[in-house]
């Protein structure tokens, strides 16, 4: 393991905390920058996100941003989804495009959107149809099982297209969303882990656990308490959109080597 890894994993936790993520995404891109085996990287990312998002759902809980029942519908579709995607097995070309091309989309559309001066959840959007917060729960719980990763880039522009609360609220739903998936697809990547070469050298990485656990707390903390709302969204859309480039570049790499 690269040592530089653990301030980077450390920074990462505590931004992307602060924004209700987990960062999966920006782990697997540091992971595959420093060409770690690419079989390995959804483990260790979603073990990452697991301790970060942890302590934001248990911060958003007790701040009160936290609404349960209206993410049911989306939770009750990608857990499962999530186990299912974390058990197929694709190449390193292919999870590397995957998960560039969906950031590059989520951050882009989170940038582009204009809130008005009140974001608080209209009686409508706070009434998502059981049929639509299923299809789309599926849908992104299968994408974050297959790339490994919770899934709250993908439903952070959902929630604010359909106006389903302010931004702190989705933030805390996104926390949720992250920790209930990333246990399911993580489950479903350990099963691919069978090789126990491939088991030793995942806990080879357990300095980065230790590493997101302080950062994570730090950023959750500033992300419930002290952060301005509109940073939240700026600062996740930015996020977002840097991993991307920074993957679709890799990805250029690996295809013109």
């Amino acid at each position: 393991m690269s040592w530089i890894l653990v301030p980077l994993f450390l920074v990462t936790a505590l931004l992307y905390a602060a924004v209700g993520f987990g960062g999966g995404s920006t782990y697997n891109a540091l992971l595959v920058l420093t060409e770690t085996d690419y079989r390995l990287l959804p483990s260790i990312a979603l073990a990452c996100n697991l301790i970060v998002v942890s302590g934001g759902v248990w911060r958003y809980g007790r701040s009160g941003h936290l609404r349960l029942s209206p993410l049911i519908p989306f939770l009750a579709a990608s857990v499962p989804a999530a186990w299912l995607g974390g058990r197929i097995l694709i190449s390193e070309t292919v999870f590397i495009g995957l998960l560039g091309l969906c950031l590059l989309i989520s951050g882009l559309r989170i940038l582009s959107f204009s809130p008005p001066l009140s974001m608080q959840a209209s009686s409508d959007s706070a009434r998502i149809a059981w049929i639509t917060g299923l299809g789309l729960g599926g849908s992104i719980g299968f994408i974050a099982g297959l790339v490994g990763i919770g899934g709250g880039i993908f439903l952070a522009p959902v929630l604010y297209l359909i106006r389903w609360g302010t931004e702190r609220q989705i933030a805390a739903a996104c926390s949720l969303f992250i920790l209930a998936n990333s246990l399911a697809g993580l489950t479903g990547q350990l099963s691919k882990l069978e090789n126990l070469s491939l088991l030793g050298a995942a806990l080879d990485y357990w300095p980065l656990l230790m590493a997101v656990l302080i950062g994570g707390q730090i950023g959750s903390w500033l992300g419930a308490t002290y952060l301005p709302v509109s940073w939240v969204r700026r600062l996740t859309g930015l996020l977002i959109l840097y991993v991307a480039l920074r993957l679709l570049f890799r990805l250029f790499q690996l295809t013109n080597a």
